[in-house]
């Protein structure tokens, strides 16, 4: 896992004096049951959709004849492929096992499912082709075999979205989370803290953190106490799990909180210590099992943001074309709606801290600017942004497309210019860059974007300091596939409003 460490505030904080009664065994022994029931409903559910796919696509090819008509001698009914629909079944189930999608210690975010399903129905068709026609060239369709391609493909993503939705909302209401304490000291265990912050889906919600460095809370997250305190904390906090990133000198401590983690009937994982090596520093590769440890390169590698860039120029495009129609219909609005210019242009910082001219919709008065100073003492996020719930000074408009987010729809145009990327860290004020701290300035590394973790994570409801070190891990993790994942979530967060004001 690729991290990056940040630097935490120095105060301390201080832990509760009370909490709830731990959870009864026969409620962690129902929850261990359905932990275990989960990847079997997965794969049955699997199953069912998979066939449920090669039914229809028989239909679509026998019944509706879509692709070109069905002479008499060439039909076959349903059960004529019986045996050829189970083993597709077989073959595709055996394929998702394999890539991981039913181990439970293994948690897959929605965008990394619908990769696995695609690959593992492709090969898996692609076998079945082959196979059945080097038996029997003629007599089966083959169309039938891409259409359930496509079929399984759709269906099983489909039901991952339903599902991805509904643990979201959940998880958002404080169900199905599994309670984590993390155990160690000032520079590994803020460092466990972003890297779960970062990445909700593995279901995780952190109680707090313990080391023998009293600080300060890291973003919403609570310093507990010091590591002796652990067992009455598990207690206290009903923890289901903890971390443990102590250093390899600490051999006792970390005996003493092992064995009270089996007296309390408490999971736990250990954080391996690479003899003080910063652990976002480090580049594990593996040759046939052996793993060679090595540093790595601080920054986005020159090829990978070249291909980021060409991502953005492709994409920001097609999006202006196709959102027009709403510009247009925005525009119109606001000029109905409120006096002033239609477009906002601020001054941010960018990559490597070079100034650039942003555009958004205006969603604000004329004079928001000059009334900001008066609203300071309202101010209700902490750092050195500003954040206000029911502002004054939005207007009716304002508050509908800042709601949806609508109001950064001409932020494409700075995408376009190479000022800013669809997806990275949040584009900060010169007056907010002024006052970062010296790890705060590493945000500055890579473009900003228009949507990010941050945004994906909570948006407005966050800490300053967690915005920085969701952006800080985005910096050191940065992939393809991270960057789809950021927008596939974006989807629901700008659609349902989440933290957004």
């Amino acid at each position: 896992m690729r991290t990056l460490p940040p630097t935490s505030p120095e105060s301390v904080g201080q832990p509760p004096n009370s909490s709830p009664a731990p959870e009864p065994p026969r409620a962690a022994a129902k929850k261990s049951l359905a932990s275990a029931l989960h990847p079997w409903l997965f794969t049955v559910g699997d199953a069912f959709l998979i066939n449920l796919a090669f039914v229809l696509a028989w239909f679509i090819r026998y019944q509706l004849e879509f692709g070109r008509e069905v002479a008499e001698q060439d039909y076959l009914p349903l059960g004529s492929y019986t045996t050829i629909q189970l083993v597709l079944t077989g073959l595709m189930l055996t394929s998702f096992w394999l890539q991981g999608l039913y181990r439970r210690r293994r948690r897959l975010g929605w965008a990394d499912e619908v990769a696995v399903f695609a690959t593992g129905s492709l090969v898996s068709v692609a076998a079945l082709i082959v196979g059945v026609f080097y038996v029997r060239p003629f007599g089966y369709s083959r169309l039938i075999f891409i259409y359930a391609l496509v079929l399984c493909v759709v269906l099983l993503t489909i039901s991952r979205a339903v599902v991805a939705l509904v643990r979201d909302y959940q998880r958002r209401h404080g169900i199905g989370l599994r309670r984590v304490l993390v155990v160690g000291d000032s520079r590994v265990g803020p460092t466990i803290v972003q890297n779960i912050v970062a990445q909700p889906e593995l279901g995780y919600q952190i109680v707090g953190f313990v080391n023998d460095q009293p600080q300060d809370k890291i973003g919403r997250i609570p310093y507990l106490g010091a590591v002796a305190q652990t067992p009455d904390l598990i207690r206290q906090h009903q923890v289901e799990e903890i971390i443990i990133a102590l250093p390899s000198a600490s051999h006792q401590q970390v005996t003493q909180l092992v064995m009270a983690c089996d007296r309390n009937n408490v999971a736990f994982r250990i954080v391996p210590d690479f003899f003080e090596l910063s652990l976002n520093q480090l580049d594990v590769e593996d040759i046939n099992g052996i793993p060679l440890i090595g540093l790595r390169e601080a920054r986005l590698p020159t090829h990978q943001f070249l291909l980021k860039r060409i991502i953005d120029v492709i994409v920001s495009p097609i999006l202006l074309v196709l959102t027009s129609p709403l510009v247009a219909l925005i525009i119109i609005s606001i000029k109905l709606n409120s006096a002033g210019p239609v477009f906002v242009k601020q001054q941010r910082i960018g990559r490597l801290g070079k100034p650039f001219t942003f555009y958004k919709f205006r969603s604000m008065v004329a004079d928001a600017q000059d009334q900001l100073t008066s609203l300071l003492v309202q101010n209700q996020a902490d750092g050195p942004i500003f954040k206000m719930k029911d502002d004054p000074r939005v207007t009716y408009v304002g508050r509908i497309i800042r709601r949806f987010s609508m109001d950064e729809l001409p932020q494409l145009y700075n995408v376009l210019r190479g000022e800013m990327s669809l997806v990275g860290p949040r584009p900060a004020f010169p007056h907010e860059v002024e006052q970062y701290r010296d790890w705060h300035l590493r945000r500055l590394s890579v473009a900003p974007g228009m949507t990010g973790l941050w945004q994906v994570s909570g948006r407005s409801d966050l800490p300053f300091d967690e915005m920085a070190l969701l952006d800080l891990w985005y910096v050191e993790n940065w992939s393809l596939s991270l960057d789809l994942k950021i927008l596939l979530r974006t989807i629901p967060a700008v659609l349902f409003g989440y933290g957004a004001y």
